[in-house]
């Protein structure tokens, strides 16, 4: 991964910093609370939601473990209907690719589709040292824009914005990229779109060049769709003489019919409609209807990478419909920024850190920006199973895991974790397989419980700077049990509960 995001703080670090600003809280509190309510409504409608969710993961699946073939399929389609294919190991090799075609049409101004894979690569960033200017179109984007920001959600990047402070950006920046926001802006969400929809009207009638993602591929027939809300899509995708689309190597279905599943999936759990007011497809190019050239990367950036775990890849069924972050309280209180990367959230945490590897202090800490709720797995439309691949990944960074290859340097991750917790790992295993070692020492700490402080010294204070140590009770379960049940049962190698006269009722 590239962009903008390198170079951010690790999560603590910035979820430090965000957690104290309560007019982001706010914001993020109001948004996500509205799209998951109404996106449970929408859910609720279907009787076979939990079959059509199983359809998803299973299909998303299976296509991944013949990911080569559908691959070479899409390729041989989308080139025999007029497009050209182009392969992007990284990046990097991403940006070079859009940039040289950009270039060879003679422009320098592009208008884009909103798309993850290109923030994923800096593409805007690249086009710019190039001394090309694309423009976003999608409201939510053109926001962020506009305001020399990042995008800190999937579905709603200007999540974290207000109506108050999106006027303010449409008042100071838009006469910076072409046109000043009309006078007497007000903070009402049909003038802001109106703005907007001025401010962009003209970049759409003249650009010749248009840049996209797209949300699905179908090998069978060498077709791309990409769905939206606004329409600005559709007018990126018709009216400039050259397309060029940058889009993950997982975002290829097999068939149609396959792809009718998804086009359930992706608008309930997205933005809460039964189905997007605009799903626009195209297949290659067509004399007089649309570009006259098309162009498709396909993006590795690190997919093959995450494809060979086979706890990891689940990540790579995202559909990006952002339902994970609605219901995330971590998110919620934190923000998309604090991420660093273009994926935040639930699924940012397990995505990001396989795409860019975790050898950087940012990536081995997002597996941990989690309290392993579970909601993000139950709002999943393709059921991935966000905690588990959490897990994982903790296991891969406190353990170590393949080298990284950086440059002519090999990186080795983390290795073994901090020397305190394994000191502390290996004492529980010594004191747990010895009864009469765990028993004194339960004894002691009950005696000496109004001596255990709240708060950890030396290395321990760092776990305890967010939370409280439990309380110690007054007696062990075990005394517990002995004494309200009697000597002659146990819980644990002795008899049961229900074993023995008068035990159990």
């Amino acid at each position: 991964m590239s962009g903008t995001y390198l170079g951010m703080p690790a999560f603590p670090e910035a979820a430090a910093e965000s957690t104290r600003d309560r007019r982001l809280r706010g914001n993020l509190r109001h948004a996500t609370h509205t799209i998951r309510d109404k996106r449970a409504r929408a859910v609720a409608e279907l009787d076979d939601w939990s079959a059509l969710r199983a359809a998803g993961a299973a299909l998303k699946d299976r296509t991944l473990r013949h990911l080569d073939h559908y691959l070479e399929q899409l390729e041989e389609r989308v080139t025999a209907a007029g497009g050209q294919v182009h392969w992007a190991a990284d990046a990097e090799e991403a940006n070079r690719i859009v940039t040289r075609l950009v270039r060879e049409t003679g422009e320098t101004e592009a208008v884009k589709v909103k798309s993850m894979a290109t923030q994923e690569t800096g593409l805007n960033d690249a086009l710019e040292r190039a001394g090309i200017r694309a423009y976003e179109t999608d409201l939510a984007e053109l926001i962020v824009q506009l305001g020399d920001d990042l995008p800190s959600h999937i579905l709603v990047p200007a999540i974290h914005r207000n109506r108050s402070e999106i006027q303010e950006i449409f008042r100071t920046r838009m006469a910076d990229w072409g046109r000043p926001a009309p006078d007497g802006l007000t903070d009402r969400p049909a003038d802001l779109a109106e703005a907007a929809r001025l401010h962009l009207r003209e970049k759409f009638l003249r650009a010749r060049v248009g840049v996209s993602g797209a949300n699905f591929m179908v090998a069978e027939t060498g077709t791309l769709v990409v769905v939206e809300s606004e329409g600005n899509g559709r007018m990126c995708l018709t009216l400039p003489e050259t397309l060029i689309s940058v889009v993950g190597i997982e975002k290829v279905v097999p068939t149609w019919q396959d792809l009718e599943v998804y086009l359930q999936l992706l608008p309930r759990s997205s933005t809460a409609e039964r189905m997007n007011p605009y799903t626009s497809t195209w297949t290659g190019t067509t004399d007089g209807d649309g570009p006259s050239a098309f162009h498709l990367v396909l993006l590795d950036n690190g997919r093959t990478d995450t494809l060979a775990d086979t706890v990891g890849r689940q990540a790579l069924r995202c559909i990006r419909c952002s339902a994970c972050l609605n219901v995330c309280p971590v998110y919620e209180r934190a923000g998309g920024h604090a991420y660093g990367s273009p994926y935040p959230g639930p699924i940012g945490a397990i995505l990001t850190p396989q795409l860019r590897s975790t050898a950087s202090a940012l990536d081995a800490s997002l597996p941990y920006a989690s309290s392993l709720c579970g909601a993000c797995y139950e709002v999943c439309p393709v059921a991935i199973d966000i905690p588990e691949v959490l897990v994982h990944l903790r296991e891969r960074v406190v353990q170590g895991g393949p080298a990284v290859v950086r440059g002519e340097k090999v990186v080795l991750r983390p290795a073994r974790g901090h020397a305190a917790e394994r000191a502390a790992m290996r004492a529980a295993r010594w004191t747990l397989d010895r009864p009469r070692a765990l028993r004194a020492g339960q004894r002691l700490a009950a005696r000496g419980r109004r001596l255990v402080p709240r708060r950890l010294p030396g290395p321990g204070r760092a776990w305890t700077d967010t939370r409280d140590l439990p309380a110690v009770p007054a007696e062990s379960f075990r005394a517990w049990w002995r004494r309200t049940r009697g000597d002659g049962a146990g819980p644990a190698g002795g008899a049961g509960p229900t074993d023995g006269a008068g035990a159990g009722r």
